[in-house]
């Protein structure tokens, strides 16, 4: 079997364009959001803040959890999620490292 594209990319490219492809739908992000909000983990509020069918909000939850960027707690019959700061820290330092490049280039480039 031959090699797949990912292959060609760096273990922390892979990371990040899988944390990426994540946040690329508008109710992820809204997810995320509402998450950061509340500071805190919660049950069964997401899909009331949301104008989507439940259903639909646990695909997106499982999709951000897959990802790594929520973590989800069993408590009694219900998931807890909240957000995993460890993953979130590395989108930071990845997108904080891109701006301080930019800022240090400051060209009329383009």
């Amino acid at each position: 079997m031959g090699a797949t594209k990912t292959d060609h990319f760096t273990d922390k490219q892979n990371e990040i364009a899988t944390l990426a492809k994540a946040l690329g739908h508008p109710a992820r992000i809204a997810i995320m959001e509402y998450l950061l909000k509340v500071d805190t983990c919660i049950c069964g509020d997401i899909v009331n803040e949301l104008p989507l069918a439940q259903p639909t909000v646990s695909q997106h939850l499982k999709e951000l959890k897959n990802a790594g960027l929520i973590k989800g707690d069993i408590e009694g019959n219900k998931i807890c999620y909240c957000i995993d700061e460890k993953v979130l820290n590395k989108l930071q330092a990845y997108f904080g490292n891109i701006a301080t490049k930019l800022e240090k280039k400051k060209t009329d480039c383009c």
